[in-house]
């Protein structure tokens, strides 16, 4: 009934430039993933996990994106694993646009788990994370292995257990984010890492700079890791920040696990690898009353880039 077809789309609302660009911010979740999956069936790092969020290894790419991914990913990991370190996992962690990230299962397997670990996105990925858990054991297993109490609480956008958090919200909308994290124990006394790796790119400067100061306000012993620049931290609150590009970290990485993954692929333009990653940065700011201070991690003290 093609009048019966266009009653339909008439009803429903237009799409707007915001539904447009959400749209697209949604889809980075699967690119990010799927060039993970990729990377992690070449053998750059180990990640038994993510194949359960994408179901094949899919088209080939690109050695210098792989080696990108590789760098990344070992770059966060090692701030993330020692502030957990320092801290003595006596914190929590809260990753700001999660996506289909699998570090709660990767902090499981290496006995770092935080107090708790917060993961927060838009509603619709949310939704499709907790479908791949509940069908999943191997997902699911970790998560109720952490969880002694008899309420786990598992509906369509949200996730809460114990030690594991999934939360859909808008970061745009802070107090609604806020709210939902502190109904599920999120607590402000503890020492708190945040992560966002690729988000704050994707919101406006103003929408950016709340978020930044929402924590820097919010948490008085925290750090903040984002894959971008430094200085949005330092004009919202935070003592320090701190930033190296991709370059650098690269070549500061193990050289003895850099040797291994660069002999998994022919890399036939080094320049593109050079410039691709001389184009981002990890950056990370501190706020510091518990003085967890100079040796916050060897990765930091070797570049006494944070403490004098």
């Amino acid at each position: 009934n093609h009048l019966g077809i266009r009653s339909s789309m008439a009803s429903r609302q237009p799409f707007t430039d915001t539904d447009t660009a959400d749209e697209a911010v949604r889809a980075t979740c699967d690119d990010a993933t799927i060039c993970k999956r990729f990377a992690t069936s070449k053998g750059y790092w180990k990640d038994p996990y993510i194949q359960y969020f994408v179901r094949s290894v899919g088209e080939r790419k690109a050695p210098e994106i792989n080696r990108g991914y590789y760098a990344r990913v070992q770059g966060v990991n090692f701030l993330l694993d020692a502030f957990l370190k320092k801290t003595q996992c006596n914190c929590q962690v809260i990753n700001l646009g999660a996506g289909l990230d699998t570090t709660f299962w990767r902090l499981k397997d290496n006995n770092l788990m935080p107090q708790k670990f917060f993961e927060v996105d838009f509603p619709t990925i949310v939704s499709r994370k907790i479908h791949y858990i509940k069908t999943k054991p191997p997902l699911s297993k970790p998560i109720i292995e952490t969880h002694s109490t008899d309420s786990l609480l598992l509906d369509a956008h949200n996730l809460d257990s114990d030690r594991y958090c999934i939360i859909g919200a808008d970061l745009r909308n802070i107090s609604d984010m806020e709210e939902k994290l502190k109904k599920f124990q999120l607590n402000t006394e503890l020492p708190t890492l945040v992560l966002t790796e690729c988000v704050l790119v994707y919101m406006t400067p103003s929408q950016s700079s709340g978020l930044i100061r929402w924590v820097a306000e919010t948490f008085h012993t925290a750090m903040f890791i984002n894959y971008e620049q430094k200085e949005r931290f330092l004009r919202s609150g935070w003592e320090h920040a701190s930033a190296l590009d991709m370059i650098t970290v690269y070549s500061m990485l193990p050289q003895v696990d850099v040797g291994r993954i660069e002999r998994l692929e022919f890399l036939d333009e080094g320049e593109l690898l050079q410039q691709l990653l001389q184009h981002y940065s990890i950056s990370w700011a501190t706020k510091d009353k518990l003085r967890l201070g100079k040796v916050l991690c060897f990765f930091l003290q070797l570049l006494d880039l944070i403490y004098a």
